[in-house]
């Protein structure tokens, strides 16, 4: 499980430098322009927009499972992309980390 919550932090700060880059280059509002640049880079933006609503659905479904509140996730999601997601994943992780340690 250590793996997991470390190869999830590492892809988090990894996503979060290239964010930052991005970013400091073009700007919040740059970044969704670059989408609109033609239909190649539409065509991306319209897939993770897609892709991030799915993977919106199964974390309110799993949080469900789990009796958790999903919507901090799905709005950071709906603002920030993949970190809503890669948050969600790191937290359940060390949920379900720390229900295995006091079941033992």
């Amino acid at each position: 499980m250590q793996a997991k919550t470390l190869l999830l932090g590492v892809v988090l700060l990894v996503f979060g430098a290239i964010s930052l880059i991005a970013l400091r280059e073009v700007g919040y509002l740059g970044i969704w322009q670059s989408g609109l640049a033609n239909w190649g880079a539409f065509q991306v933006l319209v897939d993770l927009i897609i892709a991030c609503a799915l993977i919106c659905v199964w974390m309110v479904v799993d949080a469900r499972q789990r009796g958790a509140n999903p919507w901090p996730f799905v709005v950071i999601t709906l603002f920030f992309g993949a970190f809503g997601p890669l948050l969600y994943l790191l937290l359940r992780l060390r949920q379900d980390r720390g229900a295995s340690l006091s079941a033992t």
